[in-house]
Order: structure tokens, then C-alpha cells, then sequence
């Protein structure tokens, strides 16, 4: 890694159009994450509510407010609906991202089927995930909006994406560190292998599953470790993972695995 901090803020379903959309807690989140100043903000799906343009529109207007070096915008399920990704393509651009900086390489790809909850990446995309992730790195991100691994108070499982154990292999092979998602409004944060998976929970829609609150999260990758920190706006941050790149050595505290339940 380069030397220096490199910060992230990752929001995930905004959910503009909802009636359970609240414009204050976007409005607070993007001045906290403006005050960050992050090297990237990772939106990671459903912006909308039906994927109508007006709804895209909106989304897009609070998301021009966001001061980030770069933004990352992958569509959802939601956004997917009513041929709503061609809404998405107009304002957003590509539905496929790849940035590879200061040692940090993050791919970013679109998961959602228009008009279905489910999601799926598919064999035909794997060989650009590998390709992607192919050249030196200290550190490997790829984004989705669907679940890759069930997460606890999300209900019957069904929120995984499709070819999630290919996908898996893909991205334990290609040397993925983390991933970064949303979906279910759930935040949480699995291991497997060398990989960490983290979700996110909705930034500012009153959808709440169990004692979730509205919050997103914050990475903060270090020369030689990462953290990953849980903010709901207009609270403090709360550490929900550290760990150390190439190695075993983590830390999840226990404090955070209660508050899913």
C-alpha cells in the first residue's frame, strides 16, 4: 500500500420514491461523509424504489452532493424494476466499474435481473472479474448489491445471489479481500477463508429488520491493516471489523454481533 490512509464510505440502499425514505438522514450522512472527505464513496444498489426516472433522478441529485474523489454506483434489485437500469445507464454511466488506485483495486458489478429480488453474476462475467484482479494489488475489493453469504435477521434465505459458491471461488482465487454489498438493510461482517465479506445497512429508509438502525459504513484501509467502521448519521462510528491483509489475524467485537439479533 502506498503510504498514507486511504478511506472509503460505503451507502447502500437509498430507497428514493419509498414512503419509508427519510431525506434527513441522507442529507446528514453525505455531510458527514463530505467531512470524511473519502478517496471513494461505494453506493452499492437500490437508489430507487420501482427504478422510475423521476426516483433515479432524485438519487442522483442527492448523490451529486457527495465530495469524494471518485463515486462507485452499482444498481439493485429495485432499481432493476421497470426497465428502470436504462434510467440507471443515462445518469450513473456503465453498470460495471473497475478502478485500480494507489494499491487499492475494486471491481463493481451489477447483480441485479430486471423485475426479480433475486440476483446473479454468471459465468460469462468471471473471467473479467479475474482479469480485472490480475495485476499487483495490496488490497482487492469487489462491490455487489446481492448477498454473497446468508446474513442473521434477513429472513427465509433467499437473498443470495444464485452462483454464489462459483462466485465465491472466483473471488477467493483472484485474492479478493473484501467484499462489499447491501440488499437486506442488515449491516454484518462474515470471514471465509482470507476473505472478508461486509454488508451494509440502508442509509436512510425506515425498512428496518429487529433493532437495526439507518447507517452505513466506513473503511479505512492502513498500510498494513483495515477497519471497518459502522456510522448511523448523526450518531458516532462503532468498529465492526479489523484485519490484516494475507494473514489470519482479525478482530470482529462481540458488542456488534449482538445488535443483529
Amino acid at each position: 500500500m502506498n503510504e498514507g490512509q486511504f478511506r472509503i464510505a460505503h451507502i447502500s440502499d437509498i430507497h428514493c420514491g419509498s414512503p419509508h425514505f427519510q431525506p434527513e438522514l441522507l442529507e446528514r450522512a453525505i455531510e458527514e461523509i463530505n467531512e470524511l472527505r473519502p478517496d471513494l464513496t461505494i453506493v452499492s444498489g437500490d437508489l430507487t424504489t420501482d427504478g422510475f426516472k423521476a426516483e433515479y433522478e432524485l438519487a442522483r441529485d442527492y448523490l451529486n452532493r457527495i465530495d469524494s474523489d471518485d463515486l462507485i454506483v452499482v444498481p439493485g434489485n429495485h432499481d432493476s424494476r421497470n426497465v428502470g437500469y436504462v434510467h440507471f445507464e443515462d445518469l450513473f454511466g456503465s453498470r460495471t466499474r473497475t478502478v485500480h488506485r494507489r494499491g487499492v483495486s475494486i471491481v463493481a458489478l451489477d447483480s441485479s435481473e430486471p423485475d426479480l429480488d433475486y440476483g446473479q453474476i454468471g459465468r460469462n462475467r468471471y473471467p473479467y472479474i479475474e482479469e480485472a484482479f490480475s495485476q499487483p494489488a495490496d488490497l482487492r475489493i469487489f462491490v455487489i448489491h446481492h448477498h454473497l453469504l446468508p446474513v442473521p435477521g434477513t429472513g427465509r434465505e433467499r437473498n443470495i445471489v444464485y452462483d454464489a459458491g462459483d462466485l465465491l471461488e472466483v473471488l477467493v482465487r483472484s485474492g479478493v479481500n473484501l467484499v462489499l454489498c447491501g440488499h437486506k438493510h442488515v449491516p454484518y461482517a462474515w470471514k471465509l477463508e482470507d476473505m472478508f465479506v461486509v454488508s451494509a445497512g440502508t442509509v436512510s429508509s425506515l425498512r428496518l429488520r429487529g433493532h437495526t438502525r439507518p447507517c452505513y459504513n466506513i473503511v479505512e484501509i492502513e498500510p498494513d491493516r483495515v477497519f471497518v467502521f459502522r456510522k448511523s448519521p448523526f450518531d458516532l462510528r462503532e468498529p465492526i471489523l479489523e484485519f490484516t491483509p494475507g494473514s489470519d489475524e482479525y478482530h470482529k467485537p462481540e458488542a456488534f454481533r449482538e445488535q443483529v439479533r
